[in-house]
């Protein structure tokens, strides 16, 4: 293809630099194909629920103010409860982002004298201030909640004997992260969730189970709701939001959960009844009907990514073989240099300020400097082309999104060749 070569030489990107790539894709074509069923399955999943709830025009209309009887709204939420097959859901875009959501979800359900439990050791960056890992004003310690974490085992696998002993009377709630965060240890699948949620309900049958999903919803068939969750929370400038929601967030769950969580989210008598959808609602129903498609599209760019890296002799998280549970590759690049050239890659590679140039700086929420690359057409959207992360040892960047599998291609094609033009590899 004389024409796709001369375009992307055009912008870049050498010979072979392209070659490599090309040689690459001929080893993973076989588990594209998998990813392309698991879409289609869950493409159905969501076309069914839509349909079952009678998606219509009249679903569009925008509402304001209060947003009493805004059947647009309550009728996405139907959707969601049915494709997560939970009781409940609340999906709104007064839901800023995922911390937001995750935050709602646990100050609704933990009470002063409760105790918070990550069996799966320490949450990401921004929630450990709305825990009070981290002081800050309004966390959960601030309000008498308090916290124990059990670490995974060095393997990367549930310390099973250690969350035993830290379950105790005081235990409300378990917070389980399902992606990797800024930190270089696995994904879990949706079915160790279920074992590990099983495991702690054996122990504590009232605990609440509660999966941030952030970048893992529609990477498998089953979601961590059908395994015993009582709450699933997320992002919908992630994987949900297909890369059309402009901003909110989801909790799909048990009815009690989510009924406390509609509270929180507006106020107690109010809950769910109020909250107009500004004219948001075309994006949000048209952007989960696309995301199968669009994260199976951004997980194929995770695989190509460790699989064009690692013979490299770059660590990958996951490795180039390893099944995948969400749409993060982890690339541990070993210097500043590297993280920032790698960034520059995929900046230069964006639809949106495709011209500027990312450098570290300091962000709301860290305690390290931190790089973003993202020229989104949504500020801030981690299901588009992205990569980031802490200035920190062992200077891992967390590449994700693509809005086409096309599009995740060339940025990881730019990714490398921003490298070799820095003299950090040689092809």
């Amino acid at each position: 293809m004389n024409e796709l070569t001369e375009i992307y030489q055009s912008m870049g990107i050498s010979p072979a630099v392209y070659n490599y790539g090309e040689k690459t894709l001929e080893l993973i074509h076989d588990r594209f194909d998998t990813i392309d069923r698991i879409a289609e399955y869950n493409q159905a999943k969501v076309l069914r629920a839509m349909q079952k709830n009678r998606v219509s025009a009249a679903c569009f209309a925008a509402t304001t103010g209060y947003g009493y009887d805004d059947m647009g709204r309550d009728n996405l939420e139907k959707v969601y409860a049915d494709v997560f097959h939970t009781e409940a859901a609340l999906v709104r875009p007064q839901i800023t982002c995922g911390t937001h959501a995750l935050t709602v979800a646990l100050s609704a359900n933990l009470l002063p004298g409760d105790e918070l439990l990550s069996p799966v050791g320490a949450p990401y960056d921004t929630l450990q201030e709305v825990i009070g890992i981290r002081p800050s004003p309004c966390s959960l310690a601030e309000y008498g909640v308090s916290y124990r974490q059990v670490d995974l085992l060095p393997d990367g696998a549930f310390d099973y004997e250690g969350i035993r002993h830290a379950i105790n009377g005081k235990t409300k709630l378990v917070t389980i992260q399902r992606s990797k965060g800024y930190a270089t240890r696995p994904t879990f699948s949706v079915k160790q969730i279920g074992e590990l949620i099983a495991f702690c309900k054996s122990i504590k049958p009232d605990v609440i189970c509660m999966v941030d999903n952030c970048y893992g919803e529609f990477v498998e068939t089953i979601e961590p709701s059908d395994v015993g969750a009582d709450m699933v929370v997320g992002s919908l400038i992630k994987n949900p939001g297909g890369g059309l929601a402009p901003i909110g967030g989801y909790i799909c769950g048990t009815q009690f959960c989510v009924d406390r969580c509609a509270y929180r989210l507006s106020a107690p008598g109010l809950g769910q009844e109020v909250g107009a959808n500004l004219g948001l609602m075309p994006a949000l129903y048209q952007g989960f009907f696309l995301s199968p498609t669009v994260v199976a599209g951004a997980e194929k760019g995770a695989i190509f990514a460790a699989n064009l890296y690692e013979p490299l002799g770059y660590r990958c998280v996951p490795g180039a073989k390893e099944i995948r549970h969400d749409i993060i590759q982890a690339v541990e690049l070993g210097s500043e240099a590297a993280m920032i050239a790698f960034c520059k890659g995929i900046q230069a590679a964006a639809p949106v300020d495709s011209y500027a140039d990312p450098i570290p700086g300091d962000m709301p929420g860290y305690d390290s400097q931190v790089i973003m690359a993202a020229g989104a057409f949504v500020q801030g959207s981690t299901m588009e082309l992205s990569a980031d992360g802490p200035i920190r040892e062992p200077y891992a960047v967390y590449f994700q999104g693509g809005l086409t599998w096309a599009h995740a291609k060339l940025g990881i094609l730019m990714s490398l060749q921003k490298m070799v033009d820095a003299g950090l590899i040689q092809l």
